[in-house]
């Protein structure tokens, strides 16, 4: 898989020879990042980082989100020493944001995926050019039957598919790794949706910055500088 993050510094010493640990981390993450997630912090050497997934099909319902993460986050007080999550809005209404702030957590940048994949500027840019894109990302294109076709009810009544889709002329592949086979999977999918096809590589993007970040800072316990804003 392509695009590793910068690895991290290797434990500094203190003085009287003791190593600088970072802070066991909990990272509370969306379903449909994990596989990004555990291929960054394996290639990494992140060990002190712990991913814990919640479903991706909460994005059906994503006013579900909010409190899923709140009992997430509450599981894990005192296990951990650091909690951070990779969620983007993702639809709460700002609801998210508003627990974490409640919570006192940090979260990744971003409204969605499509934009700390693409980068913030990024997205927004590509999106005012074009506001009726649909996008896939690498997780989305590999399911794209299962949570897109079947998901929307599109296998069963086809004739949706202008109720659904009758606004959009454009779908944008957000690709995070080199795949030819997914690259033809998701051209499959622009034709079955009847929309003029677009493949962007992005790799891990903002992804990769921010568990780059928050594998390198610490608190002051530890001997680094803690950074509040990690995206």
């Amino acid at each position: 898989m392509a695009g590793a993050a910068p690895r991290a510094e290797e434990p500094r010493a203190a003085e009287g020879g003791l190593a600088l640990q970072p802070p066991a981390t909990l990272l509370i993450a969306c379903g449909a990042l994990a596989r990004e997630i555990v291929w960054l912090t394996k290639a990494n050497g992140w060990r002190h980082l712990t991913v814990a997934c919640l479903p991706a099909h909460l994005h059906n319902a994503p006013k579900l989100i909010p409190d899923a993460v709140r009992r997430k986050i509450r599981g894990a007080r005192g296990r951990f020493e650091r909690i951070l999550v990779l969620y983007g809005d993702c639809g709460t209404g700002s609801e998210l944001d508003r627990v974490l702030a409640e919570e006192e957590i940090e979260r990744i940048a971003g409204p969605h995926c499509y934009a700390f994949f693409a980068g913030l500027p990024e997205f927004d840019a590509m999106h005012a050019a074009e506001p009726g894109t649909f996008y896939l990302t690498d997780y989305l294109t590999r399911h794209f039957d299962r949570l897109i076709v079947q998901g929307l009810g599109l296998d069963k009544h086809p004739e949706l598919l202008k109720d659904y889709f009758g606004n959009y002329r454009r779908l944008v592949f957000l690709a995070q790794t080199e795949d030819a086979a997914l690259t033809r999977k998701a051209r499959a999918a622009a034709q079955r949706l009847g929309l003029a096809f677009e493949r962007r590589f992005t790799d891990f993007g903002d992804l990769a910055r921010f568990l780059g970040r928050a594998a390198t800072a610490t608190d002051g316990k530890h001997g680094v500088a803690h950074h509040r804003v990690l995206a």
